[in-house]
């Protein structure tokens, strides 16, 4: 712990902020550093689709704030966050942001981060398996193959101004594209990737609740994929892939075969 001004002009230790990734839903996925920290923390500050398991990881007696997100309702707003964060911290604790997949990729750890820095807060950042990774592994489809792929994009299915964003060139013939966040408005983005130029009979992968013991891996085709999503009842954490690599191992994972609706 550093010291630091208190507010009020007094002077104390300074707790570190621990942003740490949780991995792509499976505890035994989460890193030694990530199992270490949780063993230590007294104040964990998670999301609500950190699993269970992983939560229950931390010691005994430890303060657990959720600041779960979802489409239509949050815990906190961002901005609340940051400053819980920034407080404990400055209170002298010692906190552990603990995120799904990794904080940096589309954990909004870069906010919290540059928050904490700014109130001169000391932060840590401990990488976590993005679920891109861990979900695209765990389903035994390649993002990047020789004879498929040899780019791959992220993006983010659920954001201001999706309609305004040129994603022409993001999927297609020699690339992947993995969309996070896109369940909800999964019509949308299939209208958008056409309009924009991809071929409606691409594959499409939907991962849902990835390395978990629940986890369902559904197929279709790119114009099929709304459907698909109504049809199975699709429910977060999920994931989808879109390119040739999509097609890969259908042969030994549970798949929905659905043809698109004319």
């Amino acid at each position: 712990m550093e010291s630091n001004p208190l507010p009020g002009g007094r002077k104390g230790p300074v707790g570190t902020v621990y942003l740490v990734g949780a991995g792509p839903g499976d505890p035994d996925l989460l890193t030694l550093r990530a199992a270490r920290l949780l063993l230590g923390a007294s104040l964990v500050v998670h999301d609500g689709l950190v699993d269970p398991a992983i939560l229950a990881m931390a010691r005994p007696g430890a303060r657990m704030v959720s600041v779960a997100k979802s489409r239509s309702r949050h815990t906190m707003k961002q901005e609340e966050i940051n400053a819980l964060l920034v407080r404990e911290a400055l209170a002298g604790n010692d906190v552990v942001r603990l995120k799904g997949g990794d904080p940096f990729v589309f954990g909004r750890g870069g906010e919290e981060a540059e928050a904490c820095r700014a109130a001169g807060v000391p932060v840590e950042v401990v990488p976590g398996i993005s679920s891109a990774m861990g979900a695209a592994a765990a389903a035994q489809i390649p993002l990047t193959h020789r004879d498929h792929a040899s780019i791959v994009s992220f993006v983010a299915g659920q954001c201001k101004g999706l309609s305004d964003q040129d994603w022409s060139g993001l999927a297609g013939k020699g690339r992947t594209l993995v969309i996070f966040m896109g369940i909800a408005t999964s019509a949308q983005i299939t209208e958008k990737l056409i309009a924009d130029g991809l071929a409606p009979d691409v594959p499409v992968a939907v991962i849902e609740k990835a390395t978990c013991a629940d986890m369902r891996v559904l197929r279709s085709s790119l114009a099929g994929l709304s459907h698909l999503v109504e049809s199975e009842r699709v429910q977060s954490p999920a994931l989808i892939v879109i390119g040739d690599v999509a097609a890969e191992n259908d042969n030994t994972i549970r798949a929905a075969a659905l043809e698109a609706v004319q």
